[in-house]
């Protein structure tokens, strides 16, 4: 597997979808950035937020998620409580080939004011918008800026296909449409 450079990204954006909205630059000017990049592509969070809560006391469990542990924010500005946790979504949606696979972190930007952003690797033919895990490690609040860059993408294709994708194994985060909880 090689990692992609951005003719590579610009391509598989316009020609297959891959991306949508598809920025085909940089874009920087007063915002956090987002766009291609050299060899990957900036995600943009949206202003859909989902802010962990202990107020109803629940407990987190992957395996029995309570929704209630949650509190809905629709936003510019999102701010995370201190040593607190949010999900968002992408303002991409991604159609992910069935060579490719792809790994996010989050952006420097943000990770040098403590906060860091955890996104799982998108598997060959995954697709859907990306939910966004962001932790605020630090001991004050922290804002997080809607419709501007979070994280970046790397795109890493092989010389062949995968045996068994993403879609065939009808993965429970397929074309998922915005924020999904846990499932299992």
């Amino acid at each position: 597997m090689s990692v992609k450079p951005d003719r590579w990204i610009r391509r598989m954006a316009l020609e297959h979808k891959m991306i949508e909205p598809f920025t085909d630059r940089q874009v920087r000017e007063g915002v956090i950035s987002y766009g291609v990049s050299s060899y990957g592509y900036d995600i943009r969070v949206a202003d859909e937020f989902r802010i962990f809560t202990n107020v109803n006391s629940t407990i987190v469990d992957p395996k029995n998620f309570d929704p209630r542990s949650l509190v809905e924010f629709k936003g510019d500005v999102c701010l995370v409580p201190p040593n607190s946790f949010a999900l968002a979504r992408s303002i991409e949606y991604f159609r992910i080939p069935r060579n490719v696979l792809t790994i996010c972190l989050g952006k420097s930007t943000y990770a040098r004011c403590g906060i860091i952003v955890n996104v799982t690797p998108f598997e060959p033919e995954w697709e859907g918008f990306v939910t966004l895990e962001i932790s605020n490690t630090t001991p004050l609040p922290a804002r997080i800026y809607a419709n501007e860059g979070l994280c970046q993408v790397l795109f890493f294709e092989s010389d062949e296909d995968c045996e068994v994708s993403y879609k065939d194994k009808k993965g429970k985060y397929q074309a998922q449409g915005g924020i999904v909880l846990p499932r299992l």
